[in-house]
């Protein structure tokens, strides 16, 4: 197949990768800042990195990244609007907010009924949406529909109302029954609304791709990891970017497996901003039972099962309250990179420790820096716009940002600018510490000794005592997260027991006696596991191997481990799954006959034999239009299995409950 590209774009730094398919070895890999304000940037930066003679020979580029997972957790998108066909109107208001709906008034409802056995007995007048809609769609960048039946009837009215909706108005439509065959229409609601939200933000990154690719005159086609990790094409992640939803995650875990080979494994990613940790058993990613939730969306998407922690390079290293040191799961630009962005901040720095030698708990090392220009945007305050017109000229330290909007430092309030990415706090983090101790020597080490000055000073600890505290405070929190996701996967109900509220100090004791050996006076234990951990992400080399030692077991940090995100888009292949459902038909003599739910609308037939036939050629059907819908070329595998749901009454009688028939389609993403 030749060479293919893989770039990954994180919060923090976006990644690329050179990939020989023939030999499977990786040519060249390069890093690069992300730059939010244009993602364009960054990707060229990293793509310039690269060999340009892979550049010319690449048949594929792949992508993969975190957009999608940070826009559900700070809940941002694009303006969408759902149209819920056959809900009750009570049972969204009330539990639709626990899926992330908003609020019911927000969403058009239109009555109808579907039986059980694909009949409609209660046909949807569609009058008021016509005449109702154009208020309801105002504005609107794209529109999801989700029929409560629509697994009963073939997703026909969802396809009726789509006719209507986007003949109309114009705007970009997504069937619940396109996306999902899950019964829970609350969820699929959620899904697909989602879904819509999320269409203007991919759009934007994979414009952002394609641009860069453009001037550098790279024409290969385009890729993007599905949440599973598997792989869509470029145009069909424009439809479905819901699909999206945890890509980034996934593909450190497909990275870190082919990376290391390891078959019995728990991957870890520490990037800039979070810690990323999944299960390998077997040689394959454990995935999702129910569907990604992320932030308060609970969606259908089925992803890789992938837990997320607050952790990473750019935590921020604080003072508490009682005067500790504390490591939180806030994002800061790290004062090294934001010195060799700007160079005002080393000397603001130093005049701060000169003035302060005994620091303040206020943290008034931390500065504020511009990200965006809001000053024609109607959406923010003039103090809002003030505040941001005296950062034009650089980074302020916190008393000057007090001073500027005219406040005390003790109520300087800027959360929604900070929330909403238009200025970001730059203060002490672990890169900040690693420069310090010489593992990591990217950016400016001055203005990272000036911080880590002042804030030793405000815990009463020499730096070099600080330098100590943070990398112990990173890998006890690391260990925390390998634990919890192992307590998650091996003993579900532990972890959920809502008495065990002694749980988190239970695994904190556990640390210290495995790596200080405290309280082994009368009682000693440790968690163990034979998994190895594999570490990849630029900092887990650093910390990673203490977590091992405390577990008992090996870290395995592999060549290339700080590119993995990027390896893990390119090496995926297009992969759908399909199922059809068999519903037996019951009478008082027994079955009458059988109805199959197919993608393409209801079947019936009166036995068993045929029921099967028909329901397994309509999932291999369904499941290899699918994979050439996401971009599949050449020959197409599909496999197929059938599910016999029979269960024992209390006389010891089988009754037949369901068949489900499952059709998976492996194809590749480009020739």
């Amino acid at each position: 197949m030749g060479i293919g590209i893989g770039i990954d774009t994180g919060g923090t730094y976006t990644d690329a990768v050179a990939y020989d398919f023939d030999t499977r070895r990786v040519l060249a890999s390069a890093k690069a800042l992300t730059t939010r304000a244009d993602l364009s940037v960054g990707i060229g930066k990293a793509l310039d990195a690269l060999p340009p003679e892979h550049l010319r020979a690449a048949e594929m580029i792949s992508l993969s990244t975190t957009l999608a997972t940070n826009a559900c957790v700070e809940d941002k998108g694009g303006r969408a609007r759902l149209l819920f066909i056959g809900a009750q109107s009570w049972i969204v208001s009330r539990y639709g907010a626990e899926y992330g709906l908003p609020a019911d008034g927000e969403i058009f409802h239109v009555e109808a009924k579907t039986a059980t056995d694909g009949e409609i007995v209660v046909k949807p007048d569609w009058s008021d949406l016509k005449a109702l809609g154009p208020a309801w769609i105002r504005d609107a960048c794209g529109a999801g529909i989700v029929d409560v039946d629509a697994m009963d009837n073939g997703g026909a009215l969802e396809r009726e109302a789509r006719e209507i909706v986007s003949g109309a108005w114009n705007v970009p439509v997504v069937c619940g029954h396109e996306l999902f065959s899950d019964l829970n229409s609350l969820r699929r609601g959620s899904s697909v609304l989602l879904n819509a939200r999320l269409v203007p933000l991919i759009t934007e990154f994979l414009h952002a791709t394609r641009s860069s690719l453009a001037m550098r005159q790279v024409a290969a086609p385009v890729v993007i990891m599905r949440s599973d990790g598997s792989l869509m094409s470029e145009r069909f992640a424009v439809q479905r970017p819901v699909e999206t939803l945890v890509c980034g995650p996934a593909a450190s875990v497909m990275g870190g497996l082919a990376l290391s080979g390891e078959n019995e494994s728990i991957v870890v990613d520490m990037g800039g901003t979070t810690t990323d940790i999944a299960v390998v058993s077997g040689g394959l990613p454990r995935h999702a039972e129910e569907g990604v939730d992320v932030g308060k969306w609970k969606t259908f998407v089925k992803g890789l099962a992938v837990r997320s922690f607050g952790l990473g390079g750019d935590s921020a290293v604080r003072v508490d309250g009682s005067g500790r040191m504390k490591l939180e799961p806030n994002r800061l630009l790290p004062l090294c990179v934001a010195a060799a962005t700007w160079p005002s901040v080393t000397p603001r720095l130093a005049g701060l420790v000169r003035a302060r030698p005994g620091g303040h708990p206020l943290g008034l090392h931390e500065l504020f820096c511009p990200v965006k220009d809001i000053s024609s945007s109607s959406a923010y305050t003039e103090t809002e716009k003030a505040f941001c017109r005296a950062l034009e000229n650089g980074p302020l330290l916190f008393a000057e940002a007090a001073e500027a909007a005219g406040k005390s430092p003790y109520n300087l309030d800027v959360h929604r600018l900070e929330e909403e990415g238009v200025v970001i706090r730059s203060g002490l983090t672990p890169t900040d510490i690693m420069h310090l101790r010489g593992d990591f020597r990217r950016f400016d080490a001055e203005a990272a000794a000036l911080g880590a000055r002042f804030v030793a000073a405000c815990l009463q600890m020499t730096p070099e005592e600080l330098q100590a505290a943070v990398y112990e405070a990173v890998e006890r929190k690391l260990y925390h997260a390998v634990v919890s996701v192992l307590l998650a996967d091996q003993h579900p109900a532990l972890s959920r027991h809502p008495g065990l509220t002694g749980l988190e100090a239970l695994v904190d004791t556990s640390w210290d006696m495995a790596r200080h050996g405290k309280g082994r006076d009368l009682m000693g234990f440790r968690f163990e596991t034979p998994a190895a951990l594999v570490g990849i992400g630029a900092p887990t080399h650093l910390f990673l191997p203490a977590v091992a030692d405390a577990l008992g077991t090996r870290c395995v940090v592999p060549e290339h481990a700080e590119v993995a995100n990027a390896l893990g888009a390119i090496v995926g292949s297009i992969r759908v799954t399909r199922r059809v459902e068999i519903k037996p038909q019951y009478s008082v003599e027994g079955i009458s006959g059988f109805v199959v739910f197919g993608e393409s609308g209801v079947v019936r037939t009166m036995d068993q034999q045929s029921a099967i036939q028909a329901a397994t050629r309509a999932a291999r059907e369904a499941a290899a239009a699918e994979a050439v819908r996401r971009g599949a070329h050449g020959d197409v595998t599909v496999t197929s299995d059938v599910h016999v749901s029979m269960p024992r009454t209390s006389n010891g009688a089988e009754v037949l409950v369901g068949i489900r028939v499952e059709a998976t389609a492996i194809g590749k993403a480009a020739t």
